[in-house]
């Protein structure tokens, strides 16, 4: 709005500046014509009442007489000059001792253009010190309309008048803009604070729009009609994305279920393969009358109860993992109940650093040493048997607001294509396992709004690491 107040002022103030000079220039034209046409009717009236023949020759003679040249001259205010039809000098109103000793001529060009021109006349236009100057050439003639003489009229444009009323003109308008600008600068705070006021708080709306969670509508009494179609797109947008939420959260659901009954039925149909297998040679094989037959049937049994408690811990494990157990906070020293998770490991590189001796926080202590246990079991079982320097490094600090636990090992480390699905049920490394251990603490983790990240090279280990909000009064849903 201000610009374009800025624009349409500069192109009034440069239409008014034109203008008025095109007024000035059209005005002093017109004036010279007036003056001019006054001048010639008071010259045929001392033409046609003089006693002298009307010749060329005769010009200043009969000008001379009781100085009727001057007396003109000064009637109008302007200077006159008679030439000769070559362009000679033949009289002029200007002082004797002002006249130059060889007077000039008017220039052969101008001759020419005021005897070819229909009216007989010329006006020549010429700038000299920054003043423009017109001066017109038009023929004098007798009772019998035959040329006697050139009159010559020097005008110059006096332009003051017209400057002073330009200047008042940019002193009014100036002030007139100054007043429009802060007008609409006013008015530009008070629409854009009214019209932003709304429009603020669709956006806000819209930032806090999420499908996961349910969204609230917009409430605004507007009287902009944009303004209101606008928020009913919103409301409207905020009906459709609650049953897109819905639609998706069963479609994931049952995609989840899907995948879980997949990797379900995989990792029940490992151990049942050697079971038939086992079955089906026992069946084959026996035979009662076979001295070896109990000793047999113990190692049947045998393979048969292992594939069983296979079965089992993965039924165990899916359990655990579709329904994690009840929390139960209570304030716990964090570096406390990991040195304490630490102690059903016996190797001997596990090394334990922490820079705080309490660092107090609201959580379940089972749940944290299931953390622990896990992350240092897959950091154990990702040192390689030829690596004769193993190492496995537990910290525990506290930054800011948070405490950070940190798993660092020397192991193998995580190549570019499994760092994607690291933390995704069911992918594993390992040539046994569910690949449900990650899974399972970062779900923990998220539960208590924490995270859980990792640095890992190919070759030169993996760390771990969980930042938890220490939130000692609050009760963690």
């Amino acid at each position: 709005m201000i610009f374009l107040t800025v624009i349409s002022s500069i192109l009034i103030a440069s239409v008014s500046i034109f203008q008025f000079r095109n007024e000035a220039k059209e005005y002093h034209q017109e004036r010279l014509e007036r003056k001019e046409t006054a001048i010639k009717e008071n010259i045929n009236y001392i033409l046609k009442n003089t006693t002298y023949p009307l010749t060329t020759e005769n010009i200043p003679l009969i000008f001379s007489e009781r100085d009727k040249i001057h007396e003109i001259a000064d009637i109008h205010s302007l200077e006159i000059n008679f030439y000769d039809l070559n362009g000679k000098l033949l009289k002029s109103s200007k002082s004797s001792f002002a006249v130059d000793e060889e007077p000039k001529s008017i220039p052969e060009y101008i001759v020419r253009l005021v005897q070819s021109s229909m009216d007989k006349r010329y006006v020549d236009i010429k700038e000299i010190n920054g003043v423009k100057n017109l001066s017109s050439y038009s023929e004098i003639k007798d009772l019998q309309f035959k040329p006697l003489a050139i009159l010559n009229l020097p005008y110059i444009e006096d332009d003051g008048y017209y400057e002073r009323e330009l200047r008042k003109f940019m002193i009014r308008f100036g002030q007139v803009y100054a007043f429009m600008l802060v007008l609409s600068v006013v008015l530009a705070y008070f629409l854009s604070s009214f019209i932003t006021k709304s429009i603020k708080t669709i956006s806000d709306k819209i930032t806090e729009t999420q499908l996961t969670k349910k969204n609230e509508k917009i409430e605004l009494e507007t009287n902009s009609r944009e303004i209101g179609l606008l928020v009913e797109a919103y409301n409207n947008m905020v009906d459709k994305l609650e049953e897109s939420a819905v639609k998706l959260a069963q479609s994931e659901r049952e995609q989840a279920w899907r995948e879980m009954a997949k990797q379900v039925a995989h990792e029940v149909k490992n151990p049942l393969t050697p079971m038939r297998l086992t079955v089906q040679s026992f069946q084959r094989k026996f035979d009662e009358k076979d001295p070896n037959i109990k000793q047999k049937l113990d190692d049947y049994t045998k393979i048969l109860l292992q594939q069983i408690d296979i079965m089992s811990s993965v039924a165990n494990a899916f359990s655990n993992f579709a329904s994690m157990p009840a929390q139960q906070n209570e304030r716990i020293n964090v570096v406390e109940v990991v040195q304490l998770g630490l102690e059903i490991f016996n190797e001997n590189y596990i090394q334990f650093e922490s820079t705080e001796k309490e660092i107090f926080m609201m959580m379940d202590r089972s749940q944290l040493i299931r953390i622990i246990t896990n992350l240092i079991k897959n950091a154990i079982q990702a040192i390689p048997i030829e690596n004769h320097q193993p190492s496995v490094i537990i910290s525990v600090l506290k930054e800011h607001s948070n405490v950070v636990i940190k798993v660092k090992d020397n192991g193998i480390g995580i190549s570019d294509e499994n760092k994607t699905y690291i933390f995704e049920p069911k992918f594993t490394t390992k040539n046994s396992g569910m690949g449900l251990g990650l899974g399972i603490i970062k779900k923990i983790i998220e539960n208590y709004n924490g995270t859980i990240t990792f640095e890992s090279q190919q070759d030169n280990g993996t760390t771990f690491k969980v930042t938890l909000p220490i939130n000692t009064n609050e009760q963690i849903a």
